[in-house]
């Protein structure tokens, strides 16, 4: 480990971070159209994105200093269990493609920004929608938290930071706020996807540096396994356990298959996901990124490598998150690792700003427009949902100023808990109306409430709640809470849709047709892209 600021590192982050930066307030004018003051424009980027931008945005908004930083700690902590990963990436496409061409099209037909309008309408019910909407935003702040620990992470291995002053130690949070915050306030949805090809760019190229520079300076890769296998099976002495293995154990397959079983159903339910592809131009766009996203699943497992060699090379960090910086600042060049940081801090800030841009839209139409002000114009709905993706920003500060950030894993985690409860109306409403309203809404309540006790009740070793040390967190002696706190959720709303409609019980009004759900750009009243600006206008082509 070195001593002191490692300055040229420092430098090129900052070159990079800078660049980016610029890049985000540029996107104001790129591809922006006349009439830029509406969620479509700055919450959707003008739902005018194609494949490849589509592809970038998707990756940028799904791969992210969880990717980087979490999984990779999650190995190095306790060997292969964290891999969970890995499964769960490439298990989430094809439940996803069932669905999201068709939550695309209704989304189109009707102008929803989101999925809680999707739900409003299919259910005639502004209760549930409100419900889903609080969700939403309650799970992106954790994960919106997990990248701004990894920006952190980068900080504090380049000396940057993590003192002992409260303001110095926190301080790469703020400026990763400020930054987040300006950009993110100017221009919308397009700031992420215009970065999102810096990013991406720059996180292939370290992987494959990585991927073949580290394991030849350690002695090639049958050296990485022996030596991770040697660490792993030491026994930790707080426990007298081993401290992990290379390949899970009979007594942990359970755990491991149903916490990737539930990451995938929750991965493309959370705001940011559905905000990526709702801002897409076309169904078909959709069906093609679910074909071809799975190619970032073997960039996944790659940088799940990282763990064992950080495990290899000596790695000793009291926070696992600081592993996978470390090993890039003690095996690179110094001006490599700049490069490598800079991937990593591009790779949180993209989602982060796709997430709040999310949850803000969240709050301005299912939220204030629906409750606080029924007559907002398209203009003033912008404008609340800028200053709502600030607000959103703090609430993230607030999860990492008060949770262990020892396992930001975590943060990931807690989140696919809560998001994994409006799966039964919006997925289930995609395909079905049979379940009541209110027996939906009795059923999420069920589910969050059970899935927050479980892991409230989640201790670790250095915090009461929220917070477990093992590798693999949040999960039960039966299984990952998620997943039980979701089969809770559906007993109940199957349970009470059956004493609902037996009680003749009204159910609301659904405000979508069959022909809706494969609804495709060109066929009429499907909403498609806005008109672009004209080349003499500002942001013009």
């Amino acid at each position: 480990m070195k001593d002191g600021v490692n300055g040229v590192a420092l430098t090129v982050f900052i070159i990079f971070f800078l660049a980016v930066t610029v890049m985000g307030f540029y996107a104001a004018r790129w591809r922006r159209a006349e009439n830029s003051d509406n969620l479509d424009e700055w919450g959707l980027g003008g739902r005018s994105f194609g494949t490849w931008v589509t592809w970038f945005l998707l990756g940028g908004d799904l791969y992210t200093a969880y990717t980087f930083v979490a999984v990779p700690a999650a190995v190095y902590a306790g060997g292969a269990a964290g891999f969970f990963a890995v499964p769960y990436t490439i298990l989430c496409y094809p439940l996803v493609f069932t669905f999201l061409p068709r939550l695309w099209s209704v989304s189109h037909k009707h102008g929803y920004v989101t999925s809680s309008d999707f739900v409003r309408g299919r259910f005639g019910s502004r209760g549930l929608s409100l419900a889903l909407a609080l969700t939403g935003i309650l799970a992106t702040m954790p994960y919106i938290a997990l990248q701004l620990v990894g920006i952190q992470a980068v900080l504090d291995v380049m000396g940057i930071g993590g003192g002992s002053n409260w303001f110095m130690k926190d301080l790469p949070l703020l400026i990763a706020f400020g930054v987040l915050a300006a950009y993110t306030y100017s221009s919308g949805l397009r700031a992420p996807a215009l970065i999102a090809f810096v990013k991406d760019a720059l996180i292939y190229i370290v992987i494959a540096v990585a991927i073949i520079y580290i394991p030849i300076k350690l002695g090639g890769f049958d050296d990485v396994f022996a030596k991770a296998g040697e660490a792993f099976s030491a026994k930790n002495p707080d426990t007298g356990k081993p401290r992990g293995a290379l390949a899970t154990g009979p007594d942990a397959q359970w755990a491991y298959a149903t916490l990737a079983l539930g990451s995938a159903m929750a991965l493309f339910l959370y705001p940011h996901s559905v905000t990526a592809v709702l801002s897409s131009k076309s169904r078909n766009v959709i069906r093609r990124n679910t074909t071809i996203l799975p190619l970032y699943s073997l960039m996944l497992g790659l940088l799940a490598m990282l763990g064992f060699m950080a495990v290899a090379a000596g790695i000793k960090v009291k926070n696992g998150q600081l592993a996978i910086p470390q090993l890039f600042e003690d095996m690179f060049p110094d001006w490599f690792t700049g490069v490598a940081f800079a991937a990593i801090g591009i790779g949180a800030l993209v989602p982060a700003a796709i997430m709040s841009i999310a949850a803000a839209n969240l709050f301005t139409r299912n939220i204030y427009k629906d409750f606080l002000r029924p007559d907002a114009s398209p203009a003033h709905e912008a404008k609340v949902s800028k200053l709502a993706s600030l607000l959103v920003k703090v609430g993230a500060l607030v999860f990492v100023l008060t949770m262990d950030k020892t396992v930001a894993i975590n943060f990931q985690l807690l989140g696919g808990i809560w998001i994994l409860q409006t799966v039964p109306a919006l997925v289930g409403g995609l395909f079905t109306r049979w379940f009541h309203r209110w027996a939906l809404l009795a059923g999420w309540a069920a589910g969050m409430i059970y899935g927050t006790w479980r892991a409230y009740d989640t201790p670790s070793a250095t915090q009461d709640h929220f917070g477990n040390t093992n590798l693999i967190p949040f999960i039960g002696e039966k299984g990952y809470i998620g997943l039980t706190a979701f089969a809770v959720n559906v007993l109940v709303a199957v349970v009470l849709t059956l004493v609902f409609r037996a009680a003749k019980v009204p159910d609301g009004v659904d405000a979508t047709r069959p022909s809706d759900y494969t609804a495709d750009a060109g066929d009429p009243g499907v909403r498609t892209e806005l008109p672009p600006a004209t080349a003499g206008a500002p942001g013009g082509h």
